[in-house]
């Protein structure tokens, strides 16, 4: 083999290894991109995770003091229950006890407090705004001239 033959096969192989370096170079750098980006997706994630577990904790205490509001409420319902059903029955005892108070008891209300009682079959927030405003207006207690 010829000098200029070996020459030129050291530089066509030195050609290739540096080709080869310059392929694994450019391997490496898009490792390096795509683990420093899996990196920020990681750090990314970790911190959504943080504000979603903040997010799940704040709801959580939420639901645990509407939980506690309710119990608060059913125990004062049930209060509230007790108290009319006694009430009640205090009625019913001071009527059974006083002629004067079964006789007041026993008598129809007035027609204008019958009126406030009445609760005619509505079907929708319409129908109870024009049986609101068709009803007649009510008089004050002192003016009964002008019933």
């Amino acid at each position: 083999m010829s000098t200029i033959r070996q020459i030129l096969l050291g530089l066509a192989l030195v050609g290739v290894m540096g080709l080869v370096l310059w392929g694994q170079q450019q391997r490496i750098e898009v490792a390096d991109k795509n683990r420093a980006l899996a990196e920020k997706d990681t750090r990314d994630a970790l911190a959504a995770a943080g504000r979603s577990e903040g997010k799940a904790n704040a709801l959580e205490a939420a639901l645990s003091g509407e939980r506690e509001a309710q119990a608060r409420l059913r125990t004062e319902q049930d209060l509230l229950r007790q108290g009319l059903a006694k009430r009640q029955l205090t009625i019913e005892g001071l009527k059974r006890e006083n002629a004067d108070l079964r006789a007041w008891a026993d008598q129809p209300l007035p027609d204008v407090a019958r009126r406030l009682r009445e609760r005619p079959a509505l079907t929708g927030a319409d129908a109870y705004r024009q049986w609101l405003s068709g009803r007649g207006a009510l008089q004050p207690a002192g003016d009964q001239s002008k019933q």
